[in-house]
């Protein structure tokens, strides 16, 4: 690993004139970072808060072409998401492994078992040489033989078909160590004050966490801050949000061996195999509340067991198996009318004032191509369209460096601890419990974890007794409607109130989700 990631960002952001200052440390802007470092323009990325802090370690960990976009008619879409999922497989197959999907199909709904076999097939076709595996139609008894306990109500059947699983914050977090090989600096609890154009450059304010204030030029400034992007004064963009809703359940409740879809009406829900856990999700709907603090409401997660108690009803599942959950924001372009589910997951690079584009909208597996459009865009104002684009064929990292990132989280060891902060940025408890490692989502005994990470932590950062536990009280829960005090991950704690205070609240802007 490059000795770039560990020096203090701070000592260079203010240090001469970047050609591009990428705002917003989700997957979007740590692709843009990559891009640019990698085609030899001087790169700054500031986040506000920790990177992948947003909707970028809050998805469904899927790398998807989207097949019910299919029936919707945007074969486009699917053709290029399904060609960008190909793309991650080979820069990062630590974080892509192939995964068959399972859907049911069933009398008197719109999913129809020679629809959906059509659709796979062009799906499959859509594909390319980059298939994930072939597809193919089940019978009745092929169904239930692959999936037992699954309602056969009106069963016809159904498809089996691939799509990949990644490890979203991951994702990320070794997009930023590329980038930051590459040459650029990062910087996270770093926010952009303020940004005015001068003489064909931008003039910026950075205060850091500490209250530190920097002064910072850039020949081009790029939004990648996902559901803020249209907070910024410059910003051009229309956003509709909508909220994506996840639960985890031990798998020995739910003993799914492939992913399954699960369909509600004309709406689907997947059950996604995560090692010894099972994700549920997601749901899709408006949401207009804190941006900084979406939650996990105690009627999303009855709408979401009710489901899957539906798909499989000898499950039984109760809010007392919800081991865990996270909310995710979507950025989406806006359209004033139309079901959420509907609105379209295109993407948007956007210019109004000169030297500063808007990256919306999109999917976390179009990161890449989102990120390569805005750079050209740059690259073609600075004068350095000749360096094209690398990210499509460079390897994210060597084997040597990949220090246990992968699908599933590592074993809890001081040595990963010592990696993801000296490393991969990590400042704050919840860095490594939640968007390093995800211990915080599969760990049985995630009280005790947070406890022995946190003394770790204040071993290799210098932390004083006061620290540690300020930290542990900051801890962002692992769910947010499970009575904590009774519920057995934290039985371990001496004091399991301690993580249900809130937690530090994130900066009223611009912040970073994708």
């Amino acid at each position: 690993m490059s000795d770039r990631a560990t020096s203090n960002p701070t000592t260079t952001l203010g240090d001469g004139c970047f050609d591009v200052l990428v705002v917003g440390g989700g997957i979007v802007g740590a692709g843009v970072a990559r891009d640019a470092a990698l085609r030899g323009l001087r790169t700054a990325l500031v986040e506000q808060n920790d990177f992948a802090s947003g909707t970028s370690s809050r998805s469904s960990r899927l790398l998807h072409g989207g097949i019910r976009y299919l029936a919707q008619g945007r074969v486009g879409l699917v053709f290029e998401a399904n060609s960008e999922k190909g793309v991650v497989g080979h820069i990062a197959p630590h974080l892509c492994q192939p995964l068959p999907f399972l859907f049911p199909t069933r009398k008197k709904t719109d999913w129809q078992r020679w629809k959906l076999s059509v659709g796979v097939r062009l799906y499959d076709l859509l594909c390319g040489r980059r298939r994930m595996g072939r597809s193919s139609t089940l019978s009745v008894a092929g169904m239930l033989s692959r999936l037992p306990g699954l309602n056969d109500t009106r069963l016809t059947g159904g498809v089996r078909y691939f799509d990949a699983l990644t490890n979203d914050s991951r994702l990320v977090i070794d997009t930023l160590r590329s980038a930051a090989n590459a040459g650029a600096t990062l910087a996270n609890y770093t926010r952009l004050e303020e940004a005015n154009p001068s003489d064909g450059e931008w003039e910026c304010r950075l205060q850091t966490a500490g209250g530190e204030t920097i002064a910072c030029r850039a020949r081009a400034v790029v939004n990648a801050t996902g559901p803020w992007s249209d907070q910024l004064p410059q910003s051009s963009t229309s956003l509709r949000l909508t909220k994506g809703v996840h639960l985890v359940v031990d798998r020995s409740r739910l003993p799914v061996p492939e992913a399954v879809v699960m369909t509600e009406g004309d709406r689907i829900l997947f059950a996604i195999p995560w090692g010894e856990r099972v994700i549920l999700g997601t749901t899709d709907t408006d949401y207009d509340g804190p941006i900084g603090a979406p939650t996990c409401d105690p009627e999303d997660v009855d709408y979401v067991l009710e489901v899957t108690n539906n798909a499989f009803p000898q499950a039984g599942l109760t809010t007392a198996d919800v081991n865990s959950t996270w909310v995710g924001l979507r950025p989406l372009v806006a359209q004033k009318n139309g079901d959420p589910s509907d609105i379209s997951r295109r993407h948007e690079v956007t210019t109004v004032h000169a030297g500063w584009w808007d990256v919306t909208g999109g999917k976390l597996t179009t990161y890449r191509l989102m990120a390569q459009e805005a750079v050209d865009a740059v690259a073609s104002r600075l004068g350095a369209s000749a360096m094209g684009c690398r990210t499509a064929t460079t390897a994210l990292l060597d084997e040597s460096q990949l220090h246990g990132s992968g699908l599933l989280p590592p074993p809890v060891t001081e040595e990963a601890v010592q990696h993801f902060c000296r490393n991969e940025w990590a400042r704050h408890l919840d860095d490594v419990m939640v968007r390093r490692s995800s211990w915080i989502h599969y760990e049985k005994d995630a009280g005790q974890v947070a406890r022995q990470v946190a003394g770790w932590m204040a071993s290799e950062l210098g932390w004083s007794r006061q620290r540690l536990e300020d930290e542990l009280a900051s801890m962002t829960p692992p769910t947010s409607m499970i009575d904590f005090a009774n519920h057995p991950h934290f039985l371990a704690t001496s004091d399991p109130s301690e993580f249900c205070r809130e937690r530090r609240q994130p900066q009223a802007a611009p912040s970073t989700l994708e």
